[in-house]
């Protein structure tokens, strides 16, 4: 296929999604992925031990079961074999002191649980998802929405008539409240507010950040109504669900292939160069899911608009991520009622514990009590291991890129500031410890654990730049009608025929699909 219409360089979610909304329009799309795998962020292996199936990096699909493009291509991809597996617990938080409380997919018995902790909260609760319900036409609207187009302003302009300015001006200075500021005024229970503090640490922000409130609550809504499902079998068979739609309107998929630059003629792409030398036409455009410095670096270099060269420079990327893996003999036995059930677990001290690990990791120091998400993808999918076996995926948000020392004082810090498999194994004991703490028994049911430090995340996806899984900060001025860049109009470069999408673009990172979904809708 050496001339096709589009060519989409990547091959995450946001990529995989353009080429099937663009192939059932008529479209050849080629795809091309510079590893051996297609996916990005969405990677399954059996990392720990044979019959032990793990989702490497990404693995909560609740973001894409509930966007656009689920909508469009969740009948074709079921088709091909896409099933997801549920919970009717999806999140839960476990503090120090065994104090917990376990979120489930029924709001009455959630406001009776959190009433149950502390008289109000419960209501306060139902108040706040009541009021993410309430304005799900403009937060949904904002939130996926293409920025810079008529529907928008029609939206904003509606919203404006309704409500009056001065309202509307009041509902968007509410949602820039920090998670801090939201959490100590409405929650009097400090279980109650670990149990959200943690979550906009997955949105790519911090609880002193702006806005973090108004995702939190956000997230909160989508976990009440729609769980934190997985993909039976592992993220690989939504993968192959989408290489089989793709193909079969007409697509192409190839790995191994590098693109090296992108090709310009008369004024516009024309096409890209791979690292081999082999050079491939698009009659229509080339679509990049990469980070800016990838695109105007690496991809265009001389060529880059002088505006968007500099503006990559001093684009900016947010905290990395650190995953541990392992393969246990048997269920893990926590103490706390529950929570065995529970897709995603937060281990945190609470609201100043996750802003503590936040700012260490931020300072370049590997935080002294991180915040650790646990998945217990066993619960959900008892296929991901063997009869009797368990799985546990282990996220932490909160890992510093560079690191200039350790909060605890006890573990060196390179000279380099880079991580090694001696610091990786070392923090990876920290955390193992307080997990231990957490579960009878824990390591004397370990079969294995496998470790990956920021620096190998990005080994492997050269888009997680310093091991950041968002595709660039997620504060707001680098989010919405700034993101990437300040004079960012929707996927636009400045290139005829050039497009950007991918986690660092509007609507930003997660598995919804969302900027691929709004490209191809406009092509």
């Amino acid at each position: 296929m050496s001339d096709v219409d589009h060519i989409i360089v990547g091959s995450g979610i946001n990529a995989l999604v353009c080429a099937a909304m663009l192939g059932a329009k008529g479209a050849k799309v080629l795809v091309l992925e510079r590893n051996d795998r297609v996916g990005g962020c969405m990677r399954t292996e059996e990392i720990t031990a044979p019959g032990f199936v793990h989702d490497v990096m990404a693995t909560t699909f609740v973001l894409f079961i509930t966007s656009p493009a689920f909508a469009a291509l969740g009948k074709d991809l079921a088709r091909h074999g896409l099933e997801f597996c549920h919970t009717a617990t999806p999140t839960g938080v476990l503090t120090p002191d065994g104090s917990h409380v376990v979120l489930t997919t029924d709001r009455a018995a959630n406001i009776a649980a959190l009433n149950r902790i502390a008289i109000g909260d419960g209501d306060r609760h139902e108040d706040d998802i009541g009021g993410v319900e309430r304005n799900a036409g403009l937060l949904f609207g904002l939130l996926g929405g293409a920025l810079w187009s008529y529907p928008t302003t029609k939206l904003i302009a509606g919203e404006a008539w309704r409500r009056g300015p001065r309202n509307l001006a009041a509902f968007m200075g509410e949602a820039l409240v920090p998670a801090r500021g939201w959490l100590e005024t409405t929650y009097t229970s400090d279980v109650v507010r670990a149990l959200w503090a943690p979550w906009v640490l997955h949105a790519g922000l911090g609880p002193e950040d702006a806005f973090s409130g108004q995702i939190a609550r956000v997230i909160a809504f989508a976990l009440e109504a729609a769980g934190a499902p997985i993909v039976r079998g592992g993220a690989r068979n939504l993968l192959g669900a989408f290489e089989a739609l793709i193909k079969e309107r007409g697509g192409e998929i190839r790995v191994n292939a590098d693109v090296a630059s992108i090709v310009q003629s008369g004024g516009r792409v024309s096409g890209v160069r791979l690292a081999s030398g082999e050079t491939l036409n698009a009659e229509k455009s080339v679509i990049c899911s990469v980070t800016p410095t990838q695109l105007y670096g690496r991809l265009l270099g001389r060529d880059a608009p002088e505006a968007a060269t500099k503006a990559a420079q001093s684009y900016r990327y947010g905290k990395g991520n650190f995953q541990i893996h392992y393969a246990l003999d048997k269920p893990p036995a926590w103490r706390g009622e529950g929570l065995d059930k529970v897709a995603l677990l937060h281990l945190t001290p609470g609201l100043d514990g996750v802003s503590k690990a936040c700012n260490e990791a931020v300072r370049g120091l590997l935080p002294e009590v991180p915040t650790i998400c646990v998945g217990q993808p066993h619960a959900l999918d008892p296929s991901r291991c063997p009869d009797g076996k368990a799985i546990l995926w282990l996220q932490l948000p909160e890992a510093p890129r560079h690191i200039r020392g350790d909060a605890a004082g006890k573990l060196e810090a390179p000279a380099d500031g880079r991580w090694t498999e001696a610091l990786r194994e070392a923090h990876a004991d920290r955390v193992e410890a307080i997990l231990a703490n957490h579960i009878d028994g824990f390591r004397e049911s370990m079969i294995a654990r496998r470790a990956y430090s920021p620096a190998d995340l990005e080994a492997m996806n050269i888009n997680l730049v310093g091991g950041d899984p968002y595709g660039g900060s997620s504060t707001i001025d680098q989010s919405f009608l700034w993101r990437p860049f300040k004079a960012s109009r929707n996927h636009e470069t400045g290139i005829k025929g050039l497009y950007h999408i991918g986690a660092s673009t509007h609507p930003g990172a997660g598995l919804g699909g969302g900027s691929g979904f709004l490209l191809a809708g406009r092509l």
